[in-house]
């Protein structure tokens, strides 16, 4: 039984449709502008992004001012205080389509998934008002085979004086806690920005990271002064698009009880030769019924740090990225229902990416990533690819890859991750023979945006 388990794939088949990828990269026709952010102001993509989505200095700037920076036409008919609208319709497409190969099939599955298109998404997305735009984005998945609401973020922003330094102040409405934030070391932009989506998965990760992404709604305000410091406080509950309505939460693992608050400070600084650094500080609680809306709750305390480095070289980008997430949890009602073998559990999440740009064309990336935490043999059960025979949320890894920009709305992407520890071991995790080197992964992606 062991041995089917340890079926080989036929590792180069992912190279004819790398040639195939290639041939549609080159054949592209050029874009004047991408994609509705650049139509709005006139600006080329690389004014706003070293790479999308790595925000530069003006990019996490546009977005503080609620992506109003625009080219508008008041109605000379109105007065123009009260109507003055973008003279382009800001919408947007973005394609992205894949292969992903993994070392070992998981069993009596194809190995080489082509998934054409992964995703493809819509975007409503730019100035809607004066002091007030967004980003709504509807997201086809592969996966799915259907339409949902992806990421979205509506924004007022405005500007005062404080202690004779600039403030900029807004207020934002999103769907996703970390969605809001300006750098690319939070979850929602942070690295990978692209990756396989039918390879097998670490068993535990902080529900910081992902878990609440389009299961909720929030409201918040920040503020940033003197182009220094930076802080937001924001509320969400659980709206769990295509649920039942009003929510009662059945089938759905977070419920929040009450509201969630999610908060984030950080400092951002220049020095020398054009070093920039920010440090920062962000997190959520949550108080959750897992399957309802009443009852014994698990409740998550999820505090992190970060930190985003740049440095320019000539031409060339520098750009380090890396966050630390400590999750301590108590699933009371959990561990009631026999889901754990106990309340009391912790994750602890490193992530870090260092990328090196060349003239805007190549983008060079090393990545770092790692969990630990609370054995607990009932939630991390053994299972076939999935589970875990230590009762073991512990991964390493690393991610290695290479994106070339035929133009700046359009990416040929490689990467490799490879796995130290999946699932609590490297050898023999889930309990029936597969290592953890089964599941490194090699995937290639065509990502087009217009």
């Amino acid at each position: 039984m062991i041995r089917r388990y340890l079926t080989k794939s036929a590792g180069p088949r992912t190279s004819y449709f790398a040639w195939l990828l290639l041939l549609l990269a080159t054949i592209c026709p050029k874009a004047t502008a991408v994609p509705s952010y650049a139509r709005q102001t006139g600006l080329s993509c690389n004014v706003c992004h070293s790479n999308p989505p790595e925000l530069t200095a003006f990019g996490r700037k546009f977005k503080l001012n609620a992506y109003t920076l625009t080219d508008l036409r008041p109605d000379t008919s109105v007065d123009a205080k009260n109507l003055a609208i973008n003279r382009y319709f800001p919408l947007s497409a973005m394609m992205v389509v894949a292969d992903t190969a993994i070392h070992t099939h998981t069993p009596e599955t194809q190995n080489g998934s082509v998934q054409f298109p992964q995703i493809m998404s819509m975007f409503l997305a730019g100035a809607f008002a004066t002091h007030m735009g967004g980003q709504v984005q509807a997201t086809y998945s592969h996966q799915s085979d259907h339409f949902t609401l992806d990421n979205t973020d509506l924004r007022f922003a405005d500007h005062a004086t404080l202690h004779s330094k600039e403030l900029i102040y807004g207020a934002t409405l999103n769907n996703s806690p970390t969605m809001e934030d300006l750098w690319n070391s939070t979850p929602s932009w942070g690295y990978p920005w692209v990756s396989p989506t039918t390879a097998p998965s670490p068993i535990a990760k902080p529900v910081l990271l992902g878990a609440l992404a389009q299961d909720v709604a929030g409201l918040g305000a920040y503020a940033m002064w003197d182009n220094h410091l930076y802080a937001s406080l924001s509320a969400y509950r659980s709206e769990h698009v295509g649920g039942s309505q009003p929510v009662d939460g059945t089938g759905h693992p977070y419920n929040i009880q009450g509201v969630a608050p999610y908060w984030r400070a950080a400092w951002q600084q220049y020095w020398g030769n054009n070093n920039y650094l920010m440090v920062g500080t962000y997190g959520i609680y949550l108080s959750s019924t897992p399957g309802g809306v009443g009852g014994t709750r698990d409740t998550y305390m999820d505090p992190a740090v970060d930190f985003q480095y740049e440095r320019p070289f000539s031409r060339n980008l520098l750009t380090v990225h890396g966050t630390y997430v400590h999750e301590s949890s108590k699933l009371h009602a959990t561990f009631e229902s026999g889901g754990a073998a106990g309340p009391d559990h912790h994750l602890d999440s490193i992530r870090t990416d260092v990328n090196y740009h060349i003239r805007e064309r190549l983008r060079l990336t090393a990545a770092g990533f790692s969990t630990t935490g609370s054995n607990d043999p009932i939630l991390y059960a053994p299972a076939p690819v999935i589970g875990s025979v230590l009762g073991s949320p512990q991964t390493t890894g690393y991610i290695a890859q290479a994106g070339f920009w035929a133009k700046q709305n359009i990416e040929l992407s490689f990467q490799y991750t490879g796995y130290g520890k999946f699932n609590g071991s490297s050898k023999n995790y889930d309990g029936f023979g597969r290592n953890a080197s089964a599941n490194n992964t090699a995937f290639i992606s065509l990502w087009v945006s217009y």
